[in-house]
């Protein structure tokens, strides 16, 4: 069967991107510089991945702030099994997310796996949203640690303003993001085992003290599920998984990536789900059903502390405050990983200056992009602060929303991206993972996109005649409009470096290569050569698979 027009076009495409792939690979190859293209390999296991991802989610900040205000300003108690379906659903994407990871082995992540996927036009745009989205949830993050570490110092007589504290953190953020990466996997595990011990102790101590003088499993209630405020619950309760993608951000630097990061992904969307779920329900437990919505309306924030106060001594409360300002921590140090690969990424891919591309020789940590993460939240912590505005509901509030809105975008798209990707090589993964998985959380996250775009201002608290009700996400579709353009300008421009967008350490293109049909009988040329093996020719250099390629010139560029 004969193919159409459209495919004939891309094949041409990505043939003329193989060609530029191969004669860049070729040049590259020479004794090495002081500094190295390439990410510290082998120094993450699944433990660390796993704190980079849990960490980015922050638990114990969502179990004390959202949590509570979910209950407050929705007043539905179906939040444990919300929860839950949010975890079920990211699982179903993380099927399809981890499967594309075992192919393309990128610190780009998202950005890679669309330009795979969809294109390099809509990969670059993929790129300056995640850039947008991840450098808002850091920045963010900034204001909501000042105020907790000022009100956690203020307890033991010390007074120091919020900008104080955000500025200690942001120094020790920019060291350590400078450092070795296990180093970091290192200090955020010490900091996410203490954090879960103390989570679940709290959860246990709920649950032994119950307010109406027995457990009560009626949030666990399916039932609950059919009410109209479910969606905007899954809107709300979605943001406190933010972070568990970034496990594939670390790829590169992990040990065997393709199982590694897998089970790490899947590992931390399972933790951060049931830390939730169950914390969700033991709150209601320890405040009773009918009482949970107004008692979180009346502590807001303090309501875990109030329900297990009466019940512990007070040196765990006081611990709890300390580790609710750690997480925090933790999350800023996983966001700053995140964001500094993506711009290494497009640094050694020539979409930024190639300064962007290269690493510490020693730590191997990406340079150019973790000074520039820092020097980017340093001005948004002044600036705040300068202006005089609300740490908590304008830098934390708006930011962390509105990155996380970019961050939904992305998973929404790397969904496509996923489908499109398997459709053109069916042999790569089976079904379940290539198709059926894919289309089901494409389908469940438009609606999640779509009823989060639409309920912005709400989620924000903002008037219904705000402009901001609907400039966040139509900024968002600017920058990918923007990001198409400049893949187009390169195209043209600089056709090399537009042929390495999303390809990665390996610059290669992803060819699948098909078994060929049998031999007519009279044909005795096979009979002596050992039996087609894909896997063996998927790595191989393309040039390898297809013989000499005609000088650039007389290729063209493609149509």
């Amino acid at each position: 069967m004969s193919r159409g027009r459209h495919q004939r076009r891309r094949d041409n495409v990505d043939r003329w991107a193989g060609t530029m792939l191969t004669e860049l690979h070729s040049r590259s190859a020479g004794p090495s510089d002081i500094v190295s293209q390439t990410l510290a390999s082998n120094r993450l296991g699944v433990p660390s991945v796993v704190f980079f991802g849990v960490a980015g989610a922050a638990p114990l900040t969502v179990i004390i702030g959202a949590i509570s205000t979910i209950y407050a300003v929705v007043g539905n108690t179906a939040l444990p099994l919300v929860y839950l379906v949010v975890a079920a659903i990211l699982s179903l994407f993380t099927v399809g997310f981890v499967a594309m990871s075992r192919h393309i082995v990128n610190s780009g992540a998202f950005y890679s796996y669309i330009s795979h996927g969809l294109g390099r036009e809509l990969g670059i745009s993929a790129a300056l949203v995640a850039l947008a989205a991840y450098s808002m949830m850091q920045a963010g993050l900034f204001g909501l640690f000042g105020v907790v570490s000022s009100s956690v110092l203020g307890a033991v007589g010390v007074n120091a303003s919020w900008v104080a504290c955000a500025l200690v953190a942001w120094a020790l953020v920019a060291v350590l993001g400078m450092l070795w990466v296990d180093l970091s996997g290192k200090v955020l595990g010490v900091l996410l085992i203490a954090e879960i011990a103390v989570v679940l102790i709290y959860d246990l101590v709920m649950v032994a003290n119950p307010a109406d003088g027995g457990v009560s499993f009626a949030t666990l209630n399916p039932e609950q599920l059919m009410t109209p405020e479910v969606v905007a619950m899954m809107v709300l309760a979605i943001s406190g998984f933010t972070g568990f993608e970034a496990t594939v951000v670390l790829s590169e630097e992990a040990k065997d990536p393709k199982r590694t990061i897998t089970r790490a992904t899947h590992i931390a969307v399972l933790i951060t789900g049931l830390m939730c779920a169950l914390s969700a329900w033991a709150m209601s437990v320890g405040a009773g059903t009918d009482q949970i919505a107004g008692l979180a309306r009346q502590e807001t924030t303090n309501l875990v502390f109030s329900l297990v106060g009466p019940h512990v001594p007070d040196i765990m409360i006081t611990l709890g405050y300390v580790l609710f300002m750690t997480s925090i921590f933790a999350a800023l140090l996983a966001f700053h990983a995140a964001v500094s690969r993506y711009q290494f990424a497009l640094g050694r891919e020539r979409i930024l200056p190639s300064r962007w591309g290269y690493t510490h020789p020693r730590t191997g940590a990406p340079v150019v992009g973790s000074i520039t993460q820092s020097v980017l939240s340093l001005a948004v912590i002044v600036g705040y602060w300068l202006a005089g505005a609300d740490p908590l509901v304008q830098l934390f509030g708006y930011l962390t929303s509105v990155g996380g809105l970019g961050v939904l975008i992305l998973m929404w798209g790397t969904s496509a991206a996923v489908i499109a990707f398997f459709l053109r090589h069916p042999h790569r993964e089976n079904a379940w993972r290539g198709k059926v998985t894919p289309i089901i959380s494409f389908f469940l996250l438009s609606v999640i996109l779509f009823a989060t775009v639409v309920g912005l201002g709400d989620i924000l608290g903002l008037a219904d005649d705000s402009i901001f009700n609907w400039a966040f996400s139509a900024g968002y579709g600017v920058l990918a409009v923007l990001g198409a353009l400049w893949a187009v300008m390169v195209r043209y421009s600089r056709p090399e470096a537009y042929a390495s967008i999303g390809r990665g350490v390996d610059n290669r293109p992803v060819v699948d290569f098909f078994e060929p049909p049998p031999p007519h009988s009279h044909s005795l040329a096979f009979q002596h050569h050992p039996p087609f093996e894909p896997a063996r020719y998927e790595q191989a250099p393309y040039e390898q698979e297809f013989g000499p390629f005609p000088p650039f010139d007389q290729v063209g560029k493609p149509q």
